[in-house]
């Protein structure tokens, strides 16, 4: 990575800068709290992971939060993983998310738009009505602080709805995406044993509907916790016998109660896949989330009640919880529900214009889609409230820095950014006062000490390492469900680097401080920024009679692309036909998700593994990118080194 210093492809004009949030945080922060009044950016990000308890007093004071009950101190105890935030401190994050409803409520609090790309409004004081008799209903059907309330929900204004009645009652959150199948849906859910699920009859996605019936029949049968089905009848169908329904349970004019809960206390549960075993259930909590959202959002990605938010997302991605959180900050919502490219690949800039979305926040596989289609989107739409274009899911490639510049605008504030369903928020990326440069994301995140790790422990700059942060954030997990020990918690983030939190992606630190992220560093398959694990692959698949055994890469492209192969080892007679082809496709389709069915199946001869037993991922993925066998493996630890070379020889075909 070259240190020279390349000219800035955007450079935020004096005015926005003195009225960017960030910039006004930081005068008020000098006066109060000893933050450093010069230097911008890079002093007040320096003094935040210096002066930690003191950023994030700071933080609840200038975004007011609430606390019931106040706090001892900011950090209990800082070790990772087991850091104590706010201890003592009560409060409830519904309460802050619905503050707006005191001030606006006539105004709109959510925009949903479905594919006719029409925007019904939802306003702050209907939305507060509708968490108020919801919220009564949970406790009247004996929901309690703690308890686990599950959604099968599309991105529509009662999943919204649903997860703040959740939290104002202090029970526990969990959503998966209604184009999830039964089983992942199972995997995920049955480790949390929800008491109530929210569910619809089924979808619109792509111009067609999509009936989910059977999948919730399969869902009640196999969540025997449940004491209440939700029913939400988005097809128009009738609720199933014993469900409740939607109408009825939102029906009543009461004000919201907020059960005031431990800062630490859950306020949701989102899934993770690493590379073995079931996903894990990665535990936020109320107090953890607020605070990290309330700096994230408004301070980086400077939201405030004038704003509207528009995140291309589904409920099953850590994207749309962070969407919701938009509400901490006034600004209004955008809810899109259907195909991110229906009726054409122009589709989120057209809700974009129709919404006035100021804030955009699209994938990176989006906007190389739209370069790739010759889309032309400030020809063809009003844009001019967009101030910023965002994206995440895999890095933004410098075409697509370029693209966004040449055919949007080139005033825009495009922000990369980078961060993962572990912490619900960004390690680095978006800062309205920074200059913004081809290829890299802006900076890390106030509070957040982000760095570039070699093997050994060592701080890199200009140099390709490991994605470490060095202190607690707030928004870190309080646990993982059915971890008793910790031990998983530990194993996932913790067991390379003790006490310093290993992410499992490959970043650079350049020496102007801002971070080029490079993919994962290790073999978890992130598809659109939705994260999978190899083994729910091997599992789906290999339940084929036909299928000895398998093994799934995913290959970040120099394009922006996401190369996704699956290799089978066959069984004795069995063929690769067109057959076959399709029903391996149709098992991940079905019983995964449609985003993690592979770009390729190819026949192997065999699957290398360690001598331990365990399949060859991460070395096959260096292979697979062009690095030579002696540096992407350790040979002797192989069980069979002659099934690399056909690995070795497809690069070297593809490359």
């Amino acid at each position: 990575m070259s240190t020279a210093n390349p000219s800035a492809l955007w450079q935020p004009d004096p005015e926005r800068i003195a009225q960017a949030q960030v910039t006004k945080f930081q005068a008020w922060a000098a006066e109060h709290h000893g933050a450093p009044s010069d230097g911008g950016y890079p002093a007040l990000h320096s003094w935040s992971v210096r002066e930690l308890d003191t950023f994030w007093k700071a933080v609840t004071e200038w975004f007011d939060v609430r606390f019931s009950t106040p706090y001892a101190r900011v950090l209990g105890d800082r070790s990772m993983p087991g850091a104590e935030w706010f201890p003592g401190a009560t409060l409830n994050y519904a309460e802050h998310a619905l503050r707006a409803a005191e001030t606006r409520t006539d105004e709109p609090a959510l925009l949903y738009v479905d594919e006719t790309h029409e925007a019904t409004p939802v306003s702050w004081s209907e939305l507060r009505r509708q968490v108020g008799s919801l919220a009564a209903e949970l406790r009247a059907l004996g929901v309690r602080p703690g308890d686990r309330v599950s959604g099968y929900l599309p991105n529509i204004p009662q999943a919204v709805a649903a997860l703040l009645a959740t939290a104002a009652v202090g029970a526990v959150w969990t959503s998966c995406a209604p184009d999830f199948g039964a089983r992942s849906v199972l995997d995920r859910f049955q480790q949390v044993e929800p008491v109530v699920l929210f569910t619809v009859d089924g979808y619109r996605y792509g111009g067609k509907e999509h009936d989910r019936r059977d999948v919730v029949a399969e869902l009640r049968r196999e969540l025997p916790t449940l004491r209440a089905v939700v029913h939400i009848p988005l097809l128009g169908t009738e609720a199933p016998q014993g469900a409740l329904d939607w109408s009825e349970l939102t029906s009543a004019d009461v004000a919201p109660v907020f059960e005031q809960v431990p800062f630490d206390h859950p306020l949701w549960v989102l899934y993770s896949s690493g590379t073995t075993g079931l996903p894990k259930a990665i535990v936020q909590s109320q107090g953890g989330i607020l605070v990290e959202h309330l700096k994230q959002l408004g301070l980086h990605c400077d939201l405030g009640p004038e704003d509207r938010f528009f995140w291309y997302t589904s409920t099953g991605w850590m994207m749309w919880n962070f969407l919701v959180s938009g509400l901490l900050t006034g600004a209004t919502i955008v809810l899109y529900d259907g195909s991110p490219g229906y009726p054409d690949t122009a589709a989120q800039w057209r809700i974009a214009e129709r919404t006035g979305a100021t804030l955009f926040g699209t994938s990176a596989a989006y906007v190389m889609a739209c370069r790739k289609a010759g889309v032309h989107p400030s020809r063809d739409f009003d844009l001019t409230r967009v101030q910023c274009v965002a994206t995440t899911g895999s890095p933004l490639p410098p075409d697509g820095f370029r693209w966004l510049h040449d055919e949007v605008r080139d005033d825009l504030w495009i922000a990369s950014v980078s961060g993962g369903t572990d912490v619900c928020s960004c390690f680095a990326g978006a800062v309205p006062t920074l200059p913004v440069y081809i290829g890299e994301l802006q900076a890390p995140g106030l509070g957040t000490d982000l760095q570039s790790w070699n093997p050994g422990g060592k701080p890199l700059t200009d140099e390709v390492g490991e994605l470490v942060v060095t202190n607690p954030m707030p928004s870190m997990p309080i646990r993982f469900w059915n971890d008793p020990d910790g031990s998983r918690y530990h194993d996932s983030y913790f067991d390379t680097y003790p006490g310093v939190w290993r992410h499992g992606d490959w970043i650079t630190v350049t020496s102007r401080g801002s971070v080029v992220i490079h993919g994962r560093s290790d073999s978890t398959l992130n598809r659109q920024g939705v994260r999978m694990g190899s083994a729910d692959i091997y599992e789906a698949v290999e339940r084929l009679p036909e299928i000895k055994e398998s093994l799934v890469i995913g290959i970040e492209q120099p394009d922006g692309g996401y190369w996704m192969p699956l290799f089978v080892h066959l069984a004795p007679g069995a063929a690769l036909d067109e057959a076959l082809l399709n029903r391996i496709k149709q098992t991940i389709r079905e019983q995964l998700s449609p985003r993690h069915v592979p770009d390729e199946v190819i026949e192997v001869p065999g699957v290398p593994h360690t001598l331990t037993g365990k399949r060859i991922e991460v070395p096959v993925k260096r292979l697979l990118q062009g690095a030579p066998l002696e540096k992407a493996v350790n040979v002797g630890s192989v069980d069979n080194v002659e099934l690399l070379h056909f690995y070795e020889e497809l690069a070297r075909k593809r490359g």
